[in-house]
């Protein structure tokens, strides 16, 4: 049987996967997101993660640092280290404020624009587009049980968050 006919039949019957079910869907969605990484870096030359900062730049040209950070759910220095990466391989440039030099917004280069042109899609991952392809109650439901069992491991850093995952260790 495979895992979608047994969800079905999980649902029909009102028995819940047991645990190591869950688990193993678990793995399949992270090693889902991996393998597209995976690709992206091989078919790109850049991270998943900085494939998705380029796309994000080209959206919304001028973000700071910590504005790129919120929309990838990273901690500041992460991003940072990224903006680094990606200015260094010419994929981005910073520009400082002609009132504030303090403040630094970046911009894709149009090197970094072909990137992302050819590069494969999505550019943002195919976990988050999944997600955000969910219907909304369906999305509220899954929400709900990811707190539950985030609750019964509180024990753990609640900053894992807001790291890459370790497959997408190469974002700084």
């Amino acid at each position: 049987m495979n895992l979608d006919s047994r969800v079905e039949t999980e649902a029909r019957v009102g028995t819940a996967p047991d645990a190591l079910a869950l688990l193993i869907r678990f793995r399949v969605l992270v090693r889902t997101a991996q393998r597209h990484s995976q690709w992206v870096e091989r078919q790109s030359g850049v991270t998943g993660a900085q494939l998705w900062a380029l796309q994000e730049l080209a959206d919304d040209p001028g973000l700071r640092v910590g504005e790129l950070a919120k929309r990838m759910a990273l901690h500041q220095s992460t991003a940072s280290n990224m903006v680094d990466k990606l200015a260094t391989l010419g994929l981005l440039r910073r520009e400082r404020g002609s009132v504030d030099q303090r403040v630094v917004r970046l911009y894709p280069t149009p090197e970094g624009l072909a990137l992302l042109a050819r590069a494969p899609s999505p550019a943002r991952g195919v976990l988050l587009e999944a997600l955000r392809a969910m219907d909304p109650a369906s999305s509220s439901q899954l929400e709900f049980a990811l707190d539950a069992l985030l609750d019964s491991i509180r024990g753990m850093d609640s900053g894992f968050g807001m790291q890459p995952m370790p497959f997408m260790e190469g974002v700084g």
